[in-house]
């Protein structure tokens, strides 16, 4: 017991600090929590939100200098009507506009259910210095079974010296000929005003589904 106790001795500052060294994996035990203040890696749920019949999702808090990635996460995403795209905008004052400028490209792989393909691009998804709406997902189905999943990535939100980048990666029942529809999107917000705020919507319907905001240590 006393070489344990004298090494453990041996990784302690004369101001009573514990060195990095004395710190692994087999050194603490039972630990159940860590004080919010340190970064354990990974992602943490910030947020959860779901749609029911509604006409859109915002986030309007938790959007700053905390974390220098934030993701989306898409689940079961439905529109109550079919031919309407899924889309986002950001906004610079908290959710009372979602228009800033934004320049991007937009690109879909896809197969249907009879093992025809396609791969697709098409300038009608791009945005070019445009502060309107970006498609994530074109043409979800409103069928019982049909809805669309993935991700976006929103990086360094809060920077007031960088453009805002995004990159998105989603799957979509789609409805015109039973297709899974990947669409790949990626861009930036044209802007060096911190980003605040996040909108999710279809162009033309109301949906269900959920969407998660995570923060990426």
């Amino acid at each position: 017991m006393g070489s344990i106790t004298r090494s453990f001795a041996n990784n302690i500052t004369t101001s009573g600090v514990l060195l990095p060294a004395s710190l692994t994996n087999n050194s603490i035990a039972n630990v159940t929590s860590y004080n919010a203040s340190v970064a354990t890696g990974g992602m943490v749920l910030l947020s959860s939100q779901t749609a029911s019949n509604s006409a859109s999702i915002s986030f309007t808090t938790g959007i700053n200098s905390t974390y220098k990635e934030y993701q989306f996460w898409f689940i079961d995403i439905h529109p109550r009507a079919n031919t309407s795209p899924f889309q986002f905008n950001l906004s610079t004052d908290g959710g009372s506009n979602y228009n800033v400028t934004k320049t991007s490209s937009n690109f879909r792989s896809a197969q249907n259910e009879t093992g025809t393909t396609n791969f697709t691009y098409g300038s009608g998804s791009d945005l070019a210095q445009d502060t309107g709406f970006q498609e994530l997902m074109n043409d979800v189905g409103q069928g019982g079974d049909e809805s669309g999943a993935g991700y976006m990535s929103l990086f360094n939100p809060a920077s007031t010296t960088y453009v805002k980048h995004f990159i998105s990666d989603t799957n979509c029942y789609n409805q015109g000929g039973n297709y899974s529809y990947r669409t790949f999107t990626a861009g930036y917000g044209n802007t060096t005003s911190a980003v605040n705020a996040v909108q999710f919507k279809f162009s033309s319907a109301n949906f269900d589904g959920t969407i998660l905001m995570y923060g990426i240590v």
